[in-house]
């Protein structure tokens, strides 16, 4: 990141009226507007357009925090320049140092990441949390699980609103129908110059290789794929209510067992939810392709055990009871 410090874009670089309309409608469509909104601000180009866009369209309403995860020695540089800039626009701004354990440093940033967000917006008082994944994020998504293989659940991206992982708190992400090329010239023309994260370029990780493959795809419409991993999400969301209603309907506990009955005529896929949330009842976590392996052996009449939990096939459905201690 280079040294130049942020000027204050709500006096030298006014945003255009149209897009601060269109970030108020995106956000509109995902939240209440009631309460406080937080912004997750790294530094990078699109998080600082997600605050500069929530500041000018609901100004005095927003708070802004920034994760420091001690992997770089630029990153405390970078989120004093997020201070700096919170503090010229008037934005109350909390820095969140975390350390993140060893291992795959991606999904352990990731988890320590949102971990410390939810405390902050708990101790704050703070009614949901923005953060700024956009089009060209949702189109490199769904073509890294698509290579893959991965399901509908993996296929549908990631949504609009949801909530953050591990809790209850509200989470939008009302760029999703934004391109990170005017979300880095929303930015510019503000005079603000952001932080790069030499990570994203890093070809060791999924993501920066799926990212240099697509910039070098000139006839893949990216906002296109970002539309299907949307409909993709909207589906994936339909069959959760379905399994949600069968639960509803069909599920017994009974002296530590559970059954669970299913009605004639149920899609593989619908089965294969309500066996792997009946698994979640025990405290068992498997793969989908473990799950889908033992679904088989049922619809075949035969008796699995997997992760310390039994299943066994019935006339209208299953039952499941943990696996007795071995001797």
């Amino acid at each position: 990141m280079t040294a130049t410090g942020p000027r204050l874009p709500a006096i030298d670089n006014p945003l255009p009226p149209g897009l601060i309309a269109r970030f108020r409608a995106d956000l509109a469509s995902l939240w209440s507007g009631e309460g406080r909104l937080g912004i997750a601000v790294s530094g990078g180009p699109d998080s600082l357009a997600l605050l500069l866009l929530a500041h000018a369209a609901m100004p005095g309403q927003i708070v802004a925090a920034t994760v420091d995860h001690g992997l770089r020695s630029e990153s405390a540089e970078e989120a004093a320049m997020v201070a700096d800039l919170c503090r010229k626009l008037g934005v109350p701004h909390a820095v969140l140092p975390i350390e993140v354990p060893r291992g795959n440093v991606q999904h352990e940033a990731r988890t320590a990441r949102y971990a410390a967000l939810a405390r902050w917006m708990r101790d704050e008082g703070i009614a949901a949390l923005a953060t700024a994944h956009h089009a060209d994020d949702q189109a490199e998504t769904l073509m890294m699980r698509l290579n893959r293989g991965s399901g509908l659940s993996g296929l549908a991206g990631v949504r609009g609103r949801g909530t953050l992982p591990s809790s209850d708190l509200s989470l939008v992400r009302p760029l999703l129908g934004w391109r990170k090329d005017e979300l880095e010239k929303l930015v510019r023309d503000a005079g603000i110059v952001a932080a790069e994260d030499p990570s994203n370029e890093d070809m060791r990780f999924d993501r920066a290789r799926m990212r240099a493959a697509l910039a070098d795809a000139d006839w893949l419409d990216v906002e296109a794929v970002a539309r299907s991993a949307s409909w993709l999400a909207d589906a994936d969301a339909a069959l959760d209510q379905w399994v949600e209603r069968v639960w509803s309907d069909g599920s017994r506990p009974s002296n530590g067992d559970l059954t669970l009955a299913l009605p004639a005529d149920l899609p593989r896929e619908v089965r294969l939810r309500l066996l792997a949330r009946a698994m979640e009842q025990f405290g068992a976590a498997p793969r989908g392709s473990q799950v889908a392996e033992m679904l088989d052996a049922l619809e075949q009449g035969e008796t699995r055990n997997l992760a310390g939990v039994i299943v066994v096939p019935s006339n209208a459905g299953w039952v499941l009871r943990r696996e007795p201690p071995r001797r």
